[in-house]
């Protein structure tokens, strides 16, 4: 399936879905949907660890404002919490082996792992949805820190450049954010099943399209690997000239030797980082500063509508610079790419860029999906190799997660011990996943592997969060609770 019939599949699938919520909404039961959230407060507050903790965590649940990847939330969000104790117990056991495994897949495949996370800490510890969300980011940073750590001290498999992309992270990182935000408002105005079939869409669609992206370079590889097997030890490239993996060999150019400091500040560019960092901390003071804004007040459209200036300023310098360089190189019959994407960088492709960046933004607050399920396929999709589009996709979610976190943590939404405890399980598992996915790319000779694992892991996602989400509207649906859209005011 090309490109664009992959986009037009997810545009069809999305509009039939929103378009059906005339069609199952119960005006009349507006009054049963405020009943509805009582109940399920209340039956929050009864919900138990087993034999992990005395007492519930957390015991309200309210009406939240999701942003920046899962949850910011609104001043009203957050009444009373209580800190459970960690005691070992098989529930434990078992979100440990669960979470180090999610983690290591997660952060090598580039999409982060929250939609097993969730799950896994509601279902099997026994968090409700929105204290399992705080916890699932923390999580990710934790792995996604690691990760990046790991990978600024691993070389580029085919040129002398940084395995991080830092142009395309600055050319989606903003926009992501910035859609994000708008997704998280609307988050709360879609109704939850609605939610819950765009979530089984959009996660079958992008692992669908992994998998068959992934047994594409399979073949390649596999025809590459029979044509050389005459030649002992040499680089397997695809069909665009691009090393697909790592193997022993002796080049004709032997590569400079670089100890691992070198490595690591070769691979860090610290004033691009610098520029990612501003723009972390001015969507994060934006975030603050909203939370004690009345809801739809003068102040709050203000701070609304100033993440956009930032956001496509930043976006929009770097689409420039790539639209200079590329008209440049034409003119010079300079054929070489510009950054890792193969596309060049006309104004039709930024455009589309700005276009898939922004809507995948919007898409992930909405469904709570975050970035990563998004930008790891979109960057394999505009021709990114496995191995770069997973540093890359990692780099910009340690962002995105770590500013989560911090939100939650002011909030203070999760409970400390579980959170120190699940990041120091993330944070092995980031180091050790990349490590021995790694060796085993080198060992089998098929970077495609780190393509399947992001398609296993969306698509475990898609059923995880799919069983969720059937479960809780079929309940709601016995509770005749309202299956329409909340008024946007009334609802942050």
């Amino acid at each position: 399936m090309a490109t664009s019939g992959f986009v037009l599949f997810l545009l069809a699938g999305f509009s039939v879905a929103v378009l059906s919520v005339p069609f199952v909404s119960h005006p009349n039961s507006q009054n049963s949907n405020q009943n509805g959230l009582s109940s399920s407060s209340s039956t929050l507050s009864h919900s138990a660890y087993g034999s992990i903790t005395k007492t519930v965590w957390p015991v309200c649940l309210y009406i939240s404002l999701f942003a920046l990847d899962l949850h910011i939330y609104s001043r009203s969000t957050l009444l009373h919490v209580y800190i459970t104790k960690l005691e070992f117990s098989w529930r434990l056991v078992l979100a440990t082996v669960i979470g180090f495994l999610g983690s290591a897949c997660g952060t090598v495949g580039g999409v982060g792992g929250g939609g097993i996370f969730v799950p896994m800490l509601t279902l099997i510890v026994g968090f409700d949805t929105k204290s399992a969300a705080a916890l699932s980011k923390c999580m990710i940073m934790g792995a996604s820190a690691s990760s990046v750590w790991y990978n600024l001290g691993v070389r580029h498999p085919t040129k002398e450049v940084p395995i991080i992309d830092y142009d395309l992270a600055l050319l989606f990182q903003p926009m992501l954010m910035l859609g994000i935000t708008v997704g998280v408002a609307l988050s709360v105005v879609f109704p939850y099943w609605l939610i819950t079939v765009l979530i089984i869409i959009l996660f079958l669609g992008t692992s669908s399209r992994s998998f068959f992206k992934g047994i594409q370079m399979w073949k390649e590889e596999t025809v590459l690997k029979k044509e050389m097997t005459d030649r002992e030890g040499t680089h397997v490239v695809n069909s665009r000239g691009e090393l697909l993996i790592d193997t022993e060999y002796e080049p004709l150019v032997p590569r400079e030797e670089k100890t691992q400091m070198q490595i690591v500040c070769f691979n860090l560019r610290w004033k691009r980082t610098l520029v990612l960092l501003l723009v972390w901390v001015f969507f994060l003071v934006l975030q603050i500063i909203k939370n004690d804004v009345e809801a739809c007040s003068a102040w709050y459209w203000v701070l609304f509508c100033l993440q956009f200036p930032i956001a496509l300023g930043v976006f929009g310098y770097e689409s420039v610079k790539l639209y200079i360089e590329h008209k440049k190189r034409v003119r010079t019959g300079n054929t070489e790419s510009i950054c890792e994407a193969s596309i060049g960088w006309t104004a039709t492709h930024i455009a589309f860029c700005s276009l898939c960046g922004i809507l995948g933004g919007i898409v992930g607050g909405l469904l709570g999906s975050g970035g990563g399920f998004i930008l790891g396929p979109l960057l394999l999709e505009i021709g990114v190799i496995p191995q770069v589009a997973s540093a890359t996709a990692t780099f910009v979610m340690a962002f995105s997660s770590s500013l989560s976190v911090v939100e939650f943590y002011l909030l203070k939404r999760f409970p400390i011990p579980y959170a120190f405890y699940l990041t120091s399980v993330s944070i092995l598992a980031g180091f050790w996943g990349q490590f021995l996915v790694r060796k085993l790319v080198t060992f089998l000779g098929r970077a495609s592997i780190i393509i399947f694992i992001l398609s296993g892991v969306i698509f475990l996602s898609a059923l995880t969060m799919g069983f969720v989400g059937i479960e809780t509207s079929i309940e709601m649906i016995r509770n005749h609770e309202f299956m329409g859209f909340l008024g946007f005011c009334s609802s942050q």
